[in-house]
């Protein structure tokens, strides 16, 4: 058999109990979970801005950057609710690069999962810790979810995993808004079916055990923007586009219908810069009646510094995989979304 079992994992009851969560922040993430999840209900007209580096690699650099947003929030708090993006499980396009703090507690180091999943669960822990904003990540690996899964207020399913059939079971057994991106293809059809999958209960395998789950009502679309067959990226965020979700959307039988734009990856043409100007085009056609109820949020890609570096380069706050707006930006652009809501 050519699979080498290296080290049996840690379980996610060990893991927690090694890195737990205390009383307070507990009942801090209960509150969150209840602002967030009245939005995606209607309960709420608040918005939502997902907003973070693009991946998550230095726990200092986390907290300094959301400790800055725990601030903004206080100053949104009537229009927006920010959710850290902390990302970290990173998809890789070709398999090759760095694959998140949950791959290497190191960028620098080997490989190592017992060490990156507890400094995975301790960045999320003090992240929370020091701003009191429970965060976003990506269920890059279904198995994994159970580390976090006290910590988490909002999980994205990544486009190459919306199709995956553990990815949408899994889903349906979540009591938190979990979006489902487009696949790189741009079928709306298969991200429709991933989210009216995982909104209904389920009977399957997870790690080790038989389950059911109840179903996920607060399962939704993101839309990424797209590749064409010739590779070039198709945004998906103008108005005509929110449009015919909408209408896609009024044929199916889902629940708390909701479109999240990622303002980046296909959507900006990977041009890090232009999210400001997609953030704002979206809030300019939510002045739609048909697409402001369904719209609830952004994704942003945003860090201390502007850009991306090599992992050994040095440079606090800055990115490592995709390149983020830095904070000056990011900052701006939080108020201009409020004001313009």
């Amino acid at each position: 058999m050519s699979i080498e079992k290296i080290e049996k994992l840690p379980s996610a009851s060990d893991l927690n109990e090694l890195v737990p969560l205390s009383a307070q922040l507990i009942s801090e993430k209960k509150k969150r979970d209840c602002e967030i999840s009245d939005v995606f209900t209607g309960k709420s007209n608040k918005f939502i801005l997902i907003i973070g580096p693009c991946s998550a690699h230095n726990t200092d650099a986390v907290c300094e950057y959301v400790t800055r947003l725990s601030k903004l929030q206080e100053k949104v708090s009537s229009k927006l609710i920010l959710i850290p993006r902390i990302y970290t499980n990173k998809p890789r396009t070709t398999g090759e690069g760095y694959k998140g703090v949950a791959h290497q507690a190191d960028p620098l180091g080997e490989p190592n999962m017992v060490e990156g999943l507890i400094a995975m669960r301790k960045m999320h822990v003090k992240a929370l810790e020091v701003s009191g904003l429970s965060a976003a990540d990506e269920m890059l690996y279904p198995s994994n979810y159970p580390y976090l899964d006290d910590i988490l207020s909002y999980v994205a399913v990544g486009a190459r995993s919306v199709e995956n059939q553990e990815h949408r079971l899994t889903i349906s057994g979540l009591d938190i808004p979990s979006g489902m991106k487009n696949p790189t293809s741009g079928d709306m059809s298969v991200m429709l079916n991933s989210v009216f999958a995982a909104q209904i209960s389920h009977d399957f395998i997870y790690n080790g055990y038989r389950v059911k789950t109840s179903g996920n009502l607060l399962t939704h679309c993101i839309l990424r923007g797209s590749v064409n067959q010739y590779g070039k990226n198709t945004p998906n965020y103008h108005y005509e586009d929110l449009h015919a979700l909408a209408d896609l959307y009024s044929k199916q039988n889902i629940a708390n219908p909701t479109i999240i734009v990622d303002t980046n990856h296909a959507n900006s043409n990977k041009k890090f810069k232009e999210q400001p100007r997609i953030a704002l085009e979206v809030i300019r056609s939510m002045k739609s009646d048909l697409i402001r109820p369904l719209v609830k949020g952004l994704m942003i890609e945003s860090y201390l510094e502007e850009g991306n570096q090599k992992a050994g380069d040095g440079v606090f706050g800055k990115s490592i995989t995709d390149p983020c707006l830095n904070w000056t930006d990011s900052e701006k652009l939080v108020y201009d979304i409020a004001d313009n809501l």
